[in-house]
């Protein structure tokens, strides 16, 4: 087995590497080379692309890491700055860093991208040891991989990577019928509450349509960046993605992006943005120019979850935090993280701290599922 790294993915085989990306929107090819090819990442910012390959003794590749060195931590959704605080009251640096992880995405992948007919076990041990070894040359403080899938995170917890649980809300599809269906299986007054949500929007003459990224036209895809450009600017912050990125992958991946657009007098007001696989509904981005009642839980929430009834996606992940996603039917669900730190003192004392965190996470967790919407009998989602 060979092993190398690019700074530009653009030097690797599409083909070959989507054969390893498998179904996931965020790690095809097209994807991530996008975020580079339009300077979302890479030079002049946080976000250095060194990404790991594995070749077999015929060239073929058969394992990847998709890798950045950072040198902050912002757009990574797993917080560290705490620390990065400690790294430096002891008089140490805590960037640069690495980083396995898709940039600005919060959502549960592989992250070992490894080859079907590879010796998985192998091949990982292979990439991970690359990766602290590149840690050593590059004087960086620690590897962190980032929403890896909960087989994963077993594995790099086995490997030595300190395994850091977190909370998302997402919804999962039971076979509902229709929109009604999922409702009849909330509580009663959940369920007048969510109908009352819903109505307020049609009666204030808001409409939505669910397009696919190549359905939109120039002009309301203006329109979208701008919505989603405010909702950062409110923050006080520049957005992460740039108007030539949507630009990009609306062409390049139309059928991964779906976009809820909403429309007041036939003019766009809001929009949400989001991506899908097979069998799962990723909100990404929302924004809007109007400030409608429920307008936000409509174009977030409920038209996400009748896209997923309608076109059969078993799962819709919204994104992060909002624990007022309960009380419209979604789930507290885990997520993971690995984090190994070069410092031997430190990388212990994370151990102890994560350690303590994960129950302070499983009592978090428990405590939301008793407000969960649903009746008690017969109607509670798998692991509700």
């Amino acid at each position: 087995m060979q092993l190398s790294h690019t700074t530009d993915i653009r030097d690797v085989d599409a083909t070959a590497w989507n054969r390893l990306a498998g179904d996931s929107p965020f790690l095809r090819h097209e994807f991530l080379a996008a975020l580079e090819r339009t300077a979302c990442v890479g030079a002049d910012t946080t976000w250095q692309p060194h990404h790991l390959l594995a070749h077999d003794t015929d060239a073929a590749l058969v394992g990847a890491l998709p890798l950045y060195i950072k040198h902050d931590s912002s757009g990574e959704f797993v917080f560290d700055w705490g620390w990065a605080h400690a790294y430096e009251q002891a008089g140490l640096e805590y960037y640069p860093k690495l980083v396995c992880a898709v940039p600005f995405t919060p959502a549960t992948g592989h992250r070992l991208l490894i080859a079907a007919q590879a010796d998985f076990q192998h091949v990982a041990d292979t990439l991970l040891e690359a990766a602290r070894q590149l840690c050593d040359r590059l004087q960086a403080s620690s590897l962190h991989i980032l929403f890896p899938t909960a087989a994963e995170q077993r594995l790099l917890a086995d490997a030595g990577l300190h395994a850091r649980k977190g909370c998302q809300f997402h919804w999962r599809n039971e076979g509902y019928s229709d929109f009604e269906g999922f409702l009849a299986s909330f509580t009663s007054a959940k369920r007048k509450k969510a109908r009352r949500e819903r109505r307020r929007i049609a009666e204030a003459g808001v409409r939505f349509e669910q397009l696919r990224g190549d359905e939109l036209s120039e002009e309301d895809w203006e329109a979208v960046f701008g919505f989603y450009s405010r909702t950062f600017m409110r923050r006080g912050r520049l957005p992460y993605l740039n108007r030539e990125f949507f630009a990009e992958i609306s062409q390049t991946m139309p059928e991964s992006l779906v976009v809820m657009l909403a429309r007041y007098d036939r003019k766009p007001i809001a929009s949400a943005i989001c991506f899908r696989s097979s069998d799962t509904l990723f909100g990404r981005y929302w924004g809007s120019l109007a400030d409608f009642h429920s307008l936000h839980f409509e174009a977030c929430y409920y038209q996400g979850i009748e896209y997923c009834i309608r076109e059969q996606i078993a799962s819709f992940e919204p994104g992060t935090q909002g624990e007022h996603k309960i009380s419209r039917g979604f789930v507290p669900t885990a997520t993971w993280s690995n984090h190994w730190l070069s410092d031997s003192g430190f990388n212990r004392a994370l151990g102890e701290l994560l350690a303590r965190e994960e129950t302070h996470v499983d009592a978090y967790m428990h405590e939301l599922t008793t407000h969960l919407p649903y009746r008690e009998t017969g109607t509670r989602p798998s692991g509700a």
